[in-house]
């Protein structure tokens, strides 16, 4: 199939997504000149239309396809919200590997989202006109056959020190009129959380950024539209037409707002014009509170605790022995399940037991093993959640950040293996 064939053809559809889903992607496939799945992959183990996944936070899921080690793939009907799509990935990932690449489609539109660890997120735009052009057919055989190409050129840690420096131009904007650095500090931490919250979808997409961009004009109006916004995400509600969520945590417990001029406002634009999805809040902490304070603005990016460095100290010290607590209980835990299901298989296979009497003991056995494997589980959540860490330093709190997620991961790792084993209902 030649790029015209594919453009004309799929530019007409106005089908369903069920109706032309698999369609399109065969087309896709002949478009590029790759193996469809079933060519590929017969058995559907790594490369396969409606791969079963469990999602992240639980549930049952399908990915629309996914080839494993390249990309997942969602589609949704034409002009349908591809942000939707996304965040169904989002919740697929972990359980398709980790794929490069998460894609979603509406027919007419491909959005490629970069996955790659420790690299900022790139999105890569296709649409059928873009199919036409030798940029877009190399874009969209690189999904398929080298999905490396969109790796981002910096790393996580260099973008997120770009947010830092311009973070520490606008603290020092906003000290020449404002006397008050945890003033400054409280508006700044709020205005960090907005930008985070609007690229990770959970305000509006885009709605922050284009207030600035209209602020630029408007200070006034952008000051009085900020507070309105504090307002809502403070209860919840609606800015505009569009339906704000509660935030709740007491950060935006008033709506407090410091007054940007048009220069404030030009160096607030360029920052929300930065990937916020792709900065890592682990080294944040030390080069936000150093863009407070004034006489350690020559540290900027200089001597900042690392993330690696962090764990050069969390894995081993708290980490380690908690895994270790884990992994036993783990282990006891599948060696009583195998147990069951010898005791159940032989059970089965015994002639002199009625079909009742069969069942009654089949079911003694499974709720022995699920009580003690539930047993065992809730102990060890127990012993992860009543974990205290102590961070003596007490300084940006990256510390206790990486502490935390790191505490977090474990809990889930924990939940993740009774769902499986089919005893999370059970836990607390």
């Amino acid at each position: 199939m030649t790029p015209y064939e594919f453009v004309n053809k799929w530019r007409a559809v106005q089908l369903k997504e069920s109706a032309f889903a698999k369609e399109h992607f065969l087309d896709l496939c002949a478009l590029v000149d790759h193996p469809t799945p079933a060519q590929d992959d017969p058995a559907g183990h790594r490369f396969a239309f409606e791969m079963g996944v469990e999602k992240t936070g639980g549930g049952q899921g399908f990915a629309d396809v996914a080839k494993l080690g390249y990309f997942g793939w969602e589609y949704k009907g034409k002009h349908a919200d591809l942000d939707a799509a996304y965040r169904q990935l989002l919740l697929y990932r972990e359980k398709l590997d980790n794929p490069p690449l998460l894609v979603v489609c509406d027919g007419e539109r491909i959005e490629v989202h970069s996955n790659f660890t420790n690299t900022p997120p790139r999105t890569v735009v296709l649409t059928l006109d873009d199919l036409l052009t030798p940029t877009g057919m190399d874009h969209l055989r690189a999904v398929f056959y080298t999905p490396e190409r969109f790796r981002g050129e910096q790393t996580v840690a260099q973008v997120t020190e770009q947010a830092a420096r311009e973070f520490a131009r606008l603290a020092e904007h906003l000290r020449a009129t404002e006397p008050d650095p945890t003033r400054i500090a409280h508006f700044l931490i709020r205005l960090l959380f907005v930008l985070f919250a609007e690229d990770i979808q959970l305000l509006p997409g885009g709605l922050f950024t284009r207030l600035v961009d209209a602020g630029r004009t408007h200070p006034d109006r952008f000051t009085h539209q900020l507070r309105q916004l504090f307002q809502e995400m403070a209860s919840g509600g609606l800015f505009g037409e569009h339906p704000i969520r509660h935030f709740n945590g007491g950060l935006f417990d008033s709506d407090d707002v410091l007054p940007l001029d048009h220069a404030g406002l030009v160096i607030l634009h360029h920052i929300a014009g930065l990937d916020w999805g792709g900065i890592e809040p682990s080294i944040l902490g030390t080069l936000f509170e150093r863009s407070l304070d004034p006489s350690k603005r020559a540290q900027l990016g200089a001597h900042y605790t690392s993330r690696d460095d962090i764990l050069l100290i969390v894995e081993p010290v708290l980490m380690a022995p908690l895994r270790r607590t884990w992994q036993a209980a783990r282990q006891e835990a599948e060696s009583d399940m195998q147990r069951r299901d010898a005791q159940i298989e032989a059970w089965q296979q015994r002639s002199d037991r009625t079909a009742d009497a069969k069942r009654a003991q089949i079911m003694r056995l499974n709720t022995q093993s699920v009580a003690a494997v539930t047993a065992l589980l809730d102990g060890v959540l127990a012993q992860v959640r009543a974990v205290r860490v102590l961070d003596p330093a007490c300084g940006s709190g990256n510390f206790l950040y990486m502490a935390l997620r790191r505490l977090l991961d474990l809990e889930k790792e924990i939940i993740a293996f009774a769902a499986a084993t089919g005893v999370g209902g059970m836990l607390p």
